[in-house]
């Protein structure tokens, strides 16, 4: 009985399975895929670039401007970190027509309005963090985008904190900073970060109960996401990738031509 053709579709159909199962392991990393998550390099150069800015920059121009580099921020993030249904433009548009009525008012130099803006700062800040975090921990998998989003969202955090100081400052009628230590937006980033990552030098201290009960929620903050976030990020992705269980339906067969073939090439 002839089993010429059918004997060459079957060992055809065998190699092409046996070539998709190697190029399915070779695509697999230690870390997993990099297709399906966030980019989050773009957003972290963005974050930094943004610090630095608002430390070197002029104080009164960083104030202003910064309303608008933190919409931008909460735009990329919103890019990488992609909602459901129609909730990205709901946001996109909330953010960018909320940033330049507040930006708008800052301008006139009135306590009021330098406070709302600090105050939408804190929130486009919040809702960026959210964002960030929830794309990072609903990866399957932890990729070097992963430890990016993580380092984004510390970033992100400090800034936040820094905006909240500014507006209990506007909205106070104490100063902020005990000692008669200056308040702008240059001493707030530097108070925030060394709370944040509990350096407390003392040079800058909160001279009021709600400053200081906000400084010790940020230092509360900061340790919970280093202890936890970005720890559990760094140890899963330095651990090597578990052994895929073996199956005798899975295990790929030392002679990948196919039982056989050797004997019919004989």
């Amino acid at each position: 009985m002839p089993t010429g053709p059918p004997r060459a579709d079957h060992t055809q159909d065998h190699d092409a399975s046996v070539l998709a199962r190697l190029a399915g392991r070779r695509g697999r990393g230690r870390t997993g895929s990099s297709h399906g998550g966030g980019r989050y390099g773009l957003l972290l150069l963005v974050l930094i670039g943004t610090y630095l800015f608002s430390a070197f920059g002029g104080k009164q121009l960083a104030a202003e401007l910064q309303v608008l580099l933190f919409a931008a921020v909460l735009l990329i993030a919103l890019r990488t970190s992609p909602l459901p249904g129609h909730w990205p433009v709901i946001i996109g548009a909330v953010t960018v027509i909320g940033s330049l009525v507040t930006f708008a008012t800052s301008l006139t130099g009135a306590r009021v309005g330098t406070a709302a803006e600090d105050l939408w700062k804190t929130l486009l800040l919040l809702m960026t963090v959210i964002m960030v975090v929830r794309r990072v921990l609903a990866k399957p998998t932890v990729t070097i985008q992963s430890i990016y989003g993580a380092l984004s969202a510390y970033l992100i955090v400090g800034l936040m904190f820094a905006s909240g100081y500014a507006a209990i400052e506007r909205l106070g009628e104490s100063p902020f900073f005990a000692n008669g230590q200056l308040a702008n937006t240059q001493t707030f980033q530097y108070f925030s970060f060394t709370t944040l990552t509990t350096l407390g030098y003392g040079d800058f201290t909160a001279a009021q109960n709600g400053g200081r009960a906000v400084a010790v929620l940020e230092a509360l903050t900061g340790q919970v996401f280093l202890a936890t976030l970005v720890a559990r990020l760094v140890a899963a992705y330095r651990s090597p990738a578990e052994p895929e269980p073996s199956s005798g339906r899975g295990r790929l067969p030392e002679d990948v031509d196919g039982p056989g073939d050797d004997e019919d090439r004989d």
